[in-house]
């Protein structure tokens, strides 16, 4: 007996995450892998964290403080952000979700860019809403046609920055115009999950828009930089009134013990942020220069991952990388058909894969 299915569900694609390393393996037959396909750190998390995930293992019978407590005094401090303006997730996909539930009924608005992160479409069809793709202007968001396309049925208006796949930023000058002009019925949705690794100089501070009660929420998560993915840990910054509302619909125990307690000692650790993000700036350059050394053009980038145009099927080289035991993203799934995405690993992983890649173009 068939159960019936609301038709914006069936309409619904999955998201496609990079392959993992153990089923290219076993598909092709490899025993030496390298994944650069996720934004992973390649350096992994901070001892600290390892130390605390080893600390707490034994306590994993008990149910976690779904308050975070520990969590949300180091975050607080960390940010400079008062304790009630902090919500957690099973990482920050899972605030998404329930900003989503939260905020959208059956056919009220979305604003994203074009392409963008897939969840937001995703997150956004899954409440039924209509959702408004504003094509990429040289690869960064549009925010004044962004601002254009809003309407008295918007609620949430997604900006991923840096974004991704592109790794391209709007800046505070920019972020602030746009702001003149959303109207208070919208939330603006500012996800920052690779702000670790941004060092443009202006780089946008959001956070006097949360502490002047406008409708934003900010979004960070310890699966980049702080090498924590496996155990999906993500924080949203936001009003009080607005953290209290997503409060009210998150699961009781949505991040667990051990993320937790990860999580915070990864906070105290920020030697370990800075050695990845002096490791990634080291690896993106060198990017760029084989880049150009093989007549490539490529997005520059503010996040841990590099855009390179491969001038073919985007899908045909990412194959042909991973018989060669590199995996990257396609772009044809992220909206650039003859792109591939790589994240900056360590440099003996950016060595291999543009070995590959040489091979790869060759051929």
């Amino acid at each position: 007996m068939s159960l019936p299915i609301s038709e914006h569900i069936l309409a619904l694609r999955p998201y496609q995450p990079g392959k993992p390393i153990d089923e290219v393996k076993r598909e092709l037959g490899l025993t030496d892998v390298v994944k650069l396909a996720s934004n992973e750190n390649p350096l992994g998390p901070s001892p600290l964290a390892a130390e605390a995930i080893a600390a707490c293992a034994h306590g994993v019978s008990i149910y976690p403080d779904g308050n975070a407590p520990a969590l949300r005094a180091a975050v607080s401090e960390l940010v400079s952000m008062p304790p009630n303006t902090l919500v957690f997730g099973n990482g920050s996909d899972e605030i998404l979700h329930l900003l989503t539930m939260t905020f959208l009924q059956p056919g009220e608005e979305t604003v994203q860019a074009d392409p963008s992160f897939a969840m937001y479409e995703i997150y956004a069809a899954q409440a039924n809403a209509k959702i408004h793709r504003v094509p990429l202007t040289h690869y960064t968001h549009n925010l004044e046609a962004m601002a254009d396309a809003i309407t008295p049925g918007t609620r949430l208006l997604f900006i991923a920055n840096p974004n991704n796949p592109t790794g391209t930023l709007v800046t505070q000058a920019e972020v602030d115009r746009f702001m003149e002009r959303v109207p208070p019925h919208v939330l603006v949705v500012f996800d920052e999950a690779y702000d670790e690794y941004v060092s443009h100089a202006d780089k946008p501070d959001m956070r006097p828009y949360v502490r002047d009660d406008r409708n934003v929420i900010i979004l960070r998560t310890f699966s980049k930089a702080y090498g924590l993915a496996g155990l999906r840990v993500g924080y949203g910054i936001a009003p009080p009134r607005i953290a209290e509302l997503l409060n009210r619909v998150r699961s009781p125990f949505n991040v667990n013990l051990i993320g937790q307690a990860a999580a915070a000692a990864g906070v105290v650790d920020q030697e370990h942020i800075r050695r990845a993000v002096a490791l990634n700036y080291e690896g993106r350059d060198y990017y760029y220069r084989e880049f150009q050394r093989l007549g490539l053009e490529f997005i520059p980038s503010e996040a841990n991952f590099v855009c390179v145009d491969v001038k073919r099927d985007s899908k045909e080289v990412f194959e042909a990388l991973q018989r060669l035991g590199v995996i990257v993203r396609a772009g044809a799934g992220l909206g650039l058909p003859t792109h591939i995405r790589v994240t900056v690993g360590t440099m003996a992983q950016n060595e291999r894969f543009i070995a590959a890649l040489t091979a790869v173009l060759e051929s």
